[in-house]
């Protein structure tokens, strides 16, 4: 690409305003605002035995060193008085539809990323305000006034240092990184807290004597692209301030998938089965909520070592209905009886999402047994 080029895309990156929405605690706050007598205390959401995961962790918890994902029993370790509330999805999912609607009210170009946070591109916002910030500000107050939770906003030109600026301010704070702040901002970020850099991409970095914004601007597009392949060229912009995604409205999500580890592991198949019913009932609710429709159902198996199989099978149209996830679901299961050994955790997933129905032609199975790489 020729410095024209390069001069192009940075000035319409620029002409961009573009707030990243993130709910505060989601989960957690939700239950903090539902039961006073959790307010101010440390909460997690998720399971208490031994080996449940953290979902949401509270402010209060966070202090300890509690976050999302962690197992219940080091969450517990860190922070001995902390309290564990079962999650409640279907109040989640109704509180996120209502903030999608505030959002709505500002601008048609919504990029929802999960339940509680997403993209607003708010150039030619609805309400004719001149000023990303004010919008941002307009929504958040709403939000509260409407639901009683609190969320924090970053406001750049461009998704990148939107998401950021938004994690700038945390909790219940705004930041805003104008065109002028973009590549200045990005010099001393750790290349750890570069949105999609993992913690073995951030090893990679450190390995090569990379450890910050700055250090990866000074690399050239070849260097970064023979290391790191197709992302090279990604962190070779971001780390000049560039990102020249557009917010996606209506964006389908690839897959939706849940999963949950047993407090003892199972080795009879009729208990799987028994353990499928509320996975299948999360993943249809997705699909339910959002009116999209897969066709490529996945089974995951992780044993008591460990080790981690997957299952999947793709039928000629979308999976009609919760039955016919449930009929698959269970032929990939028994399809592997017997089981070598006992079995830790399930989980299935619905892929190849797509908006709407088709007919559904009594589920005709394309590949017999497709074996998936291990995740």
């Amino acid at each position: 690409m020729n410095a024209s080029a390069q001069d192009q895309i940075a000035a319409g990156a620029t002409t961009r305003k573009i707030i990243h929405i993130d709910m505060d605690a989601f989960y957690a706050s939700v239950e903090q605002r539902d039961n006073p007598d959790l307010r101010g205390k440390p909460v997690a959401v998720g399971g208490s035995a031994e080996r449940g995961v953290v979902a949401a962790a509270s402010y209060e918890a966070r202090k300890f060193g509690v976050r999302s994902a962690m197992p219940s029993a080091t969450a517990r370790r860190q922070c001995p008085h902390l309290i564990f509330v079962k999650p409640r999805f279907e109040v989640y999912e109704a509180i996120s539809r209502q903030i999608r609607d505030i959002f709505a009210e500002h601008t048609p170009i919504i990029e929802p990323l999960s339940l509680d946070e997403a993209y607003l591109d708010v150039t030619e916002n609805l309400q004719g305000i001149a000023l990303a910030r004010d919008v941002a500000l307009r929504i958040r107050e709403k939000i509260k006034t409407e639901t009683g939770l609190n969320a924090s906003a970053g406001i750049s030109y461009n998704k990148f240092l939107a998401k950021l600026a938004s994690d700038h301010r945390k909790p219940n704070g705004q930041y805003v990184i104008s065109p002028e702040m973009g590549a200045a901002f990005v010099e001393a970020l750790p290349v750890g807290k570069f949105h999609g850099i993992g913690p073995a991409t951030s090893a990679k970095f450190n390995a090569l004597g990379i450890y910050n914004g700055l250090d990866i601007r000074n690399q050239s597009l070849d260097f970064l692209q023979h290391h790191f392949g197709k992302s090279g060229a990604y962190y070779y912009w971001i780390s000049r301030g560039v990102d020249d995604r557009p917010v996606r409205a209506n964006r389908i999500r690839k897959s939706a998938g849940a999963e949950n580890t047993f407090s003892s592991d199972l080795t009879e198949f009729d208990a799987m089965v028994a353990e499928l019913q509320p996975l299948v009932d999360k993943v249809w609710r997705h699909c339910e909520t959002t009116g999209n429709r897969g066709r490529t159902v996945t089974l995951k198996v992780k044993f008591s070592d460990f080790e981690i199989i997957t299952r999947a099978r793709s039928a000629s149209a979308p999976v009609a209905n919760r039955d016919d996830l449930e009929r698959l679901a269970v032929e990939l299961l028994q399809a592997e009886m017997p089981l070598p050994k006992s079995v830790r955790l399930l989980g299935i997933s619905l892929s190849s999402l797509q908006t709407g129905t088709e007919p559904q032609l009594d589920l005709p199975i394309q590949d017999p047994l497709v074996r998936l790489p291990s995740s």
